[in-house]
């Protein structure tokens, strides 16, 4: 029995519109980390709190991805440490936490990103980061390295930059730009990656 295999069926069920039904399989799923050894904790738990937040009050559930950071780290697994620091901070917004808090969190992992070279992490922390700027009133510059040749050449990283420019034209009424960008997320969404909070 997986956890891996249980988190993912979990996750599948819930995009499906079966949220109660996934989940149960989270639950399970974390249940048997415990049981049959942690070394995939930090993806596990990356991908069952995405599934909690709908359950459970999205405020707790977002501390989850801090569990889900340290397991990673402690496997080794950077790319799920970021992942899960990345999807906990990109919640935020829906979470209430205050737009200077948020900041202060793009800030550290541009910087963990930055010493890594994870270039893709680097052009999703960029574009939230931005939006959060603008929210705030700063007329600070974000410059994106490799923005437009990744928008290109990414479908994941052009459809979180599709989602990130309706909403940001959403909350300043720019209802047009919203809709163009709508669909234009929708348009690259089935050959993305999948994530559940952008896809609901």
């Amino acid at each position: 029995m997986s956890p891996i295999g249980f988190v993912y069926f979990g996750a599948f069920i819930s995009k499906r519109g079966d949220i109660s039904s996934g989940y149960r399989y989270v639950k399970l799923a974390l249940s048997l980390l415990d049981k049959v050894g942690r070394e995939c904790a930090g993806e596990v738990i990356c991908i069952a709190t995405q599934i909690k937040i709908f359950v459970e009050p999205i405020q707790a559930a977002l501390e989850h991805h801090n569990d889900g950071y340290a397991a990673s780290m402690v496997a080794g697994d950077v790319f799920n440490a970021f992942l899960n620091t990345l999807l906990k901070i990109s919640c935020m917004y829906v979470a209430g936490v205050k737009l200077q808090t948020m900041r202060e969190e793009y800030d550290k992992l541009e910087r963990l990103a930055k010493e890594n070279n994870h270039s893709i992490f680097l052009v999703q922390i960029k574009q939230i980061q931005r939006d959060v700027l603008r929210l705030i009133g700063s007329v600070e510059e974000v410059t994106i390295p490799d923005h437009e040749k990744l928008i290109a050449s990414n479908n994941s990283v052009l459809k979180t930059f599709c989602f990130r420019k309706a909403y940001i034209s959403f909350m300043f009424r720019s209802y047009d730009d919203a809709k163009e960008y709508v669909l234009k997320f929708f348009d690259c969404r089935e050959n993305a990656w999948a994530n559940l909070m952008v896809t609901h």
